[in-house]
């Protein structure tokens, strides 16, 4: 095990939080935000220090294992959450510590849940940064650091890294380097956050309302400036929401092969259908269903507010034009679905990720069809390409231990006395990296009535379902610390 190699990490880590603090703390001290200034300053000069420690203790091998990777990525996480937090509760704008862990550890995981029930009265420098940390959060903070500087040395190295943080069964290069295929992924992310920042600007939004807006879409996290999330604002900024939220939640390598003009790869992609298909299907479902019962009177008005929140639900993000809580049953039941399914692999949405139900669905196919012909030989194929049999045992052990902590995590929060329905959708939020749920932790609500053991339990499941389970779950395995 190569502790100096992690701890050389987690500093790398530190100096980027403490750089991309200094945009909120240049805000506060412009508009005069005396207290978050001091909270933000003090947390850029701590992580500054701290993350000086790799300099105490340099590592003598920079190789990083198959352990190294999965520990130093879930490592990262925790801590880069823990002092993303010290703002926020240095300030007084989150008394609580556990508070302005939860909230952080929400915006980082791009998962959208809040414990605040005053939105509009953070100090602005502080919204950025509450923010920032969805887009931050959105592609990967160790995937960031592959593209700006060298982390490791050896084969695997990088790898090991990036197959820990990013989501999807499996990690797939764009190039044969691993960095340049970071810099190519941050290229296509900012690209999409700067257009759409443009297109809201172009439909009249404040330029703040608009990078913060932007920033939540692009790492489909939710997080709003407003109480009302995004109701407030005209349909057509709903609109440029809408389309960007979906495109967000595709696997970035489409957007790749659209650059290299190979459409046919692109129409190939058995993923991006299942994607497509869902969200168009279920956009349909539910807007003839709220304005059948009466929900909305006028059809578009039900498309408009459907496709939005299918949109936001599939893709994890969480923003909301309607409070939903409110629709008919068939209508949240299929937003509770696509909370499950989620976004593609390789984008920033969260959920199982539709190549894994995809991965799921023809296992299971081939499993009933050995059970008629035992003799006979199959393989899953995915795109026309063989998939390797240890992807479909690893996605299966993904979802034993996916349901497995759903039940646990319902089962510790339980003791709080919310409803079977609050309880339930608010595990599935967080695991899942939704924000919103239903009931208590709808649309309207939020999270700040739980204790401060089921905001614990809930910020480790918004870990967990980010990093894709497995390198959480690494940290409580003792045999993943062992020198050899």
């Amino acid at each position: 095990m190569n502790h100096r190699m992690i701890l050389r990490l987690i500093c790398y880590i530190l100096r980027v939080e403490a750089v991309c603090l200094l945009p909120s703390l240049v805000i506060s001290i412009c508009l005069g935000e005396a207290a978050a200034a001091v909270g933000t300053g003090a947390t850029i000069a701590g992580a500054g220090l701290l993350s000086l420690s790799t300099y105490l203790l340099p590592p003598k091998d920079r190789q990083i294992g198959a352990r190294e990777g999965f520990l130093s990525v879930a490592l990262c996480w925790v801590v880069v959450s823990m002092v993303g937090a010290i703002p926020f509760f240095l300030s007084g704008a989150i008394p609580n510590y556990v508070d302005s862990l939860f909230e952080t550890v929400s915006g980082f995981t791009t998962t959208g849940a809040s414990i605040l029930t005053e939105i509009e009265g953070l100090p602005l420098g502080l919204l950025y940064w509450r923010s920032f940390t969805h887009w931050l959060g959105g592609m990967g903070v160790l995937v960031f650091l592959l593209a700006v500087m060298p982390m490791g040395k050896g084969k695997n190295s990088l790898m090991h890294v990036m197959r820990a943080e990013s989501p999807g069964p499996q990690v797939d290069k764009l190039v044969p380097k691993l960095q340049d295929s970071a810099k190519i992924l941050y290229t296509i992310y900012i690209g999409l956050t700067l257009l759409q920042i443009i297109l809201l600007l172009a439909g009249g939004m404040p330029l703040f309302d608009s990078v913060t807006t932007a920033f939540g879409t692009a790492g489909t996290g939710g997080f709003a400036i407003k109480n009302d999330s995004l109701m407030s604002y005209s349909p057509y900024l709903q609109t440029v929401c809408t389309v960007f939220m979906a495109l967000f939640g595709i696997n970035f390598s489409i957007f790749y092969l659209l650059l290299l003009r190979q459409f046919s790869k692109v129409l190939r992609n058995q993923e991006l259908w299942l994607y497509l298909g869902v969200m168009a299907a279920s956009m349909a479902i539910i807007a003839w269903d709220v304005f059948a019962r009466g929900t909305y009177t006028q059809v578009g008005a039900a498309l408009h507010h459907a496709a939005f929140q299918v949109s936001s639900i599939m893709t994890t993000t969480g923003f909301a034009t309607a409070d939903f809580n409110q629709w008919p049953a068939l209508s949240k039941t299929i937003l509770v679905s696509l909370m499950f399914l989620g976004a593609c692999a390789g984008s920033t949405g969260g959920g199982i990720k539709a190549a894994r139900v995809l991965l799921l669905f023809k296992s299971g196919r081939r499993s009933v069809r050995r059970m008629l012909r035992p003799r006979s030989v199959s393989q899953v194929h995915m795109d026309g390409q063989a998939v390797d049999e240890d992807v479909i045992q690893n996605t299966f052990t993904y979802l034993a231990i996916y349901l497995m902590i759903i039940v646990s995590s319902m089962l510790l929060i339980a003791v709080d006395e919310f409803s079977l329905e609050t309880n339930a959708t608010a595990v599935i939020a967080c695991l899942n990296n939704i924000g919103p749920g239903l009931d208590t932790v709808g649309p309207m609500g939020n999270f700040s009535g739980f204790s401060i053991l089921s905001k614990l339990v809930l910020s480790f499941d918004m870990l967990a379902g980010r990093l894709e389970i497995f390198p959480m779950i690494m940290l409580f395995t003792p045999t993943a610390w062992k020198r050899n």
